[in-house]
């Protein structure tokens, strides 16, 4: 009888364990990887949680507020000039806001200066030698001043810089630092500030 030339079925040799080649190791990704459904499903699921619980720890602001008036007095024979800002602060926040500090910031072409409010103390002596400040100034906004949930405060914050009129008036930036005590900073900004 003739042979048929069929091969032979090939036979899957057997390995034991710790003889099993690379390539059957590590054959397809298809039977090592998960589904790719619940995989997607998850890591929605985890963006949704991080998302809900970064919206409810966000910084929410304390307060808001704005510069209303800035006055420039220069005296004679005096290297500085002497600016009041008057302010408007008002808390949104939940809880009583108490001032810390007080300063402002003044961003010129020649650099930048920062000098801190002057004391409350000291506004009766700057009037009587500088009177044109009585008449650009309101109730001074003091430290340690407490402003309730809901409520607004004014004043005047007195600072004093080493330039010229004409340097002032071509200012870049002005603003106020308000630094309540355990809160972040309030930055006011001048309205009509011209940034450069």
């Amino acid at each position: 009888m003739a042979e048929n030339n069929v091969p032979p079925k090939s036979v899957k040799p057997e390995y034991d364990a710790g003889h099993v080649p690379i390539t059957e190791e590590l054959d397809s990704a298809k039977r090592t990887l998960p589904p790719a459904a619940p995989v997607a499903i998850a890591l929605v699921a985890v963006a949704i949680v991080v998302a809900i619980i970064a919206f409810a720890f966000r910084a929410k602001p304390v307060a808001q507020g704005g510069i209303d008036a800035v006055y420039v007095s220069v005296q004679p024979n005096q290297p500085n000039i002497f600016v009041p800002i008057q302010v408007t602060l008002r808390n949104v926040g939940e809880k009583t806001l108490y001032i810390k500090d007080v300063k402002a910031d003044l961003k010129t072409e020649q650099g930048e200066l920062s000098d801190t409010a002057a004391s409350p103390t000291d506004y009766e002596r700057y009037f009587t030698a500088f009177p044109d400040l009585k008449e650009h100034s309101t109730q001074a906004l003091v430290v340690e001043t407490k402003i309730a949930p809901g409520a607004a405060q004014k004043g005047t914050v007195l600072v004093s810089f080493p330039v010229t009129k004409e340097q002032f008036d071509a200012r870049q930036e002005l603003t106020v630092i308000i630094q309540p005590y355990d809160q972040n900073a309030i930055v006011l900004r001048e309205k009509g500030a011209q940034a450069k």
